[in-house]
């Protein structure tokens, strides 16, 4: 095991990469920044925030396991998650990418893993996210890579380690939009897997009413349930991209004069015209096919109740 130098050396200087990349900053997110999702929200509090916050109520048999699985569409507030985690329970934030632990030099990717760890244990309370897990750690086959072989087992013995050290307060988050492709042995140890799926027409309503909570917009009551209902089927992403659409029907009105001379004030407020306009521009992102096999994944190995 590096020392805490040692870490800080494998993960500041790898292909210049710096530390600030890997390391964050313990995020200012709450809840309330997620619209609906409350079965993952409340799994993930009993599994992650409350031990992060009180170890010392979950002991013996109310230890919590060290890994969980965040899988769902493209656009559905997964990573999101992830940093609410660090920030209820006060913890330190690591976001990592399958690129941020994978090197040209052989035998490079399974220390930057041990350094993460490490460094992870210097800052504990630590929430480790990994992004896109399955191209990090994947199905193992017979023609794969011995560096990508060697990553994964290095994976595994680390979460081994934090699992079975009751002072290690380190929790490891994976998200995937593909859960099909992660290797079965990371599948096990990661013991929670929530699913988490498109919003529904309350979260998509409070989506669109945050959004133009900052913006002048004429759209009444009856208009923006209008919106909800023509959304079905969009994820957080894609309701994020036709608010951002609609709020430049006003804008694209205005001539270049207007733009360098008009005050903000005098702009006109975003109308349900700008929304339906921006529905021909904005679809849904996530297949109905892609669906099916979410849904199909969660019944066969996701977390209920």
């Amino acid at each position: 095991m590096p020392t805490s130098a040692t870490a800080w050396g494998w993960v500041g200087r790898t292909d210049g990469r710096t530390d600030s990349q890997v390391l964050g900053d313990k995020p200012q997110v709450s809840w309330d920044d997620i619209a609906g999702l409350d079965h993952a929200k409340n799994g993930i509090m009993e599994m992650a925030v409350y031990p992060l916050m009180r170890p010392d109520f979950f002991r013996g048999l109310r230890v919590p396991p060290k890994g969980a699985l965040l899988f769902g569409p493209p656009g559905t507030g997964k990573t999101l998650i992830g940093k609410c985690i660090a920030a209820q329970a006060n913890a330190t934030f690591f976001s990592i990418s399958a690129s941020s632990l994978t090197s040209k030099w052989v035998g490079e990717g399974e220390k930057m893993m041990r350094a993460l760890f490490a460094v992870a244990r210097c800052r504990q309370p630590s929430v480790i996210f990994i992004d896109e897990i399955d191209s990090l750690l994947s199905q193992r086959t017979d023609g794969e890579q011995d560096a990508s072989r060697r990553i994964k087992t290095e994976f595994l013995i680390q979460l081994d380690g934090a699992a079975t050290n009751a002072d290690d307060q380190i929790l490891i988050v994976g998200a995937t939009n593909r859960p099909q492709e992660l290797d079965e042995a990371v599948r096990r140890r990661l013991v929670k897997r929530y699913y988490v799926p498109l919003p529904e027409g309350a979260a998509r309503r409070q989506i669109v009413a945050r959004l133009l909570g900052t913006h002048s917009h004429s759209l009444t009551e009856e208009d923006i349930e209008e919106v909800v209902r023509l959304t079905a089927g969009y994820s957080g992403s894609d309701m994020t991209n036709l608010c951002k659409e609609a709020a430049m029907g006003p804008i694209r009105e205005l001539t270049a004069h207007d733009i360098r001379n008009m005050r903000l004030e005098d702009v006109r407020s975003i109308s349900f015209s700008d929304f339906q306009y921006a529905l021909t521009q904005v679809r849904a992102s996530v297949s109905e096919n892609d669906l099916v096999l979410y849904l199909d994944w969660d019944r066969q190995f996701g977390s209920k109740g």
